[in-house]
């Protein structure tokens, strides 16, 4: 009888440690120079502002810098036709798990009896060697505690296995964005619209002839400009942004002691690549090809003498082109907002 006890204890044992690894393992199953072609030691790259279309791409270099933010290039999740959109179902938790004091108590008391059985039932067979009755009479009343302790245990985990299952854990994954009604803190749309949902302002605007004749005026002033080093003349014509990427190269140019001239400017070519408006402001991107005598020269070193000319040649012209942008608030004057290489 006592090696049937001990066995009893044993597959006790083993549930108790068992069971909850079960439940945890289920509730675990649900879930071109710079500026232009004559600035070639500024490394400046392509820049400026071209408004909403600052970094898209219109067959020109990209923008590098410039102060409009750029926008994400992830894409915004479909939560309502992806599965990941959906919530998952909840687990309904195990009776450990909802009851971890009954839970407690219960091993407690069933570790209390276990050390009884193992140490107990020893104990009371060594003093009753010479007469058998006693520790008969002893095993009797232990299997009875045992069975009297599992029939408590398993009523207790009847009742509030049953009470507890009357009112599930309510489930969501009837319940997206297309159900949600139209207006409530549910509906995404009405909360946080997405820039393709707006409305949007760009119109085509149609270059005139007139302004074709103020782009070539404006690439001759800039390059004047540029080579006399007349931040006032420049600033009649470019944004702020510009002019504050022409300063940096004129002082960069300056701390190196070099100079650079882009002098007799003839314009070859003028192609309109887009012309566009937004609210009040109206854009052109136009493709530029021009003659010009393209050179660099020494500020500390006299004309003349070896090491004047840095680069470039004062006496032919070469051949360049960029991407330019202008800008102009309506009925203002256009200025370069943008250079792209």
């Amino acid at each position: 009888m006592v090696k049937s006890s001990q066995l009893i204890a044993v597959c006790i044992v083993a549930s108790l440690i068992g069971l909850p690894t079960l439940s945890f393992a289920k509730a675990r199953g649900g879930s071109g120079g710079g500026f232009s072609s004559g600035s070639r030691g500024g490394g400046y790259g392509s820049m400026g502002s071209r408004g909403s279309r600052t970094h898209q791409d219109n067959g020109a270099k990209p923008i590098e810098q410039s102060t409009t933010a750029k926008p994400s290039t992830a894409p915004p999740p479909n939560t309502a036709n992806s599965p990941m959109g959906q919530p998952a179902p909840t687990t309904s938790p195990s009776w450990l798990q909802r009851n971890p004091l009954l839970a407690g108590i219960a091993g407690g008391l069933a570790g209390s009896w276990i050390g009884h059985m193992l140490f107990g039932a020893t104990e009371s067979s060594a003093k009753t060697t010479d007469t058998e009755e006693p520790a008969s009479s002893s095993n009797s009343s232990n299997s009875f505690g045992l069975i009297l302790l599992l029939m408590l245990v398993g009523s207790g985990a009847l009742y509030y296995f049953k009470k507890f299952r009357q009112t599930p854990a309510p489930v969501f994954t009837g319940l997206s964005r297309s159900t949600a009604t139209r207006g409530s803190l549910l509906d995404v749309s009405s909360n946080n619209s997405s820039s393709a949902d707006r409305p949007t302002t760009d119109t085509t605007y149609t270059v005139t002839t007139e302004d074709k004749a103020t782009f070539q005026q404006l690439l001759a002033d800039i390059q004047s400009a540029w080579s006399a080093q007349d931040v006032t003349a420049l600033r009649r014509c470019l944004t702020p942004e510009m002019l504050s990427y022409f300063s940096t190269a004129m002082a960069e140019d300056n701390s190196r002691g070099v100079q650079n001239h882009v002098e007799g400017v003839e314009l070859l070519k003028g192609d309109v690549r887009e012309a566009w408006s937004e609210d009040t402001t109206d854009y052109a991107t136009v493709d530029l090809r021009w003659n010009a005598r393209d050179y660099t020269v020494s500020t500390t070193i006299p004309r003349g003498e070896p090491g004047y000319l840095v680069e470039g040649s004062d006496e032919t012209s070469t051949e360049s082109g960029e991407v330019w942008t202008f800008m102009r608030m309506r009925d203002g004057r256009w200025l370069l907002s943008a250079i792209q290489q």
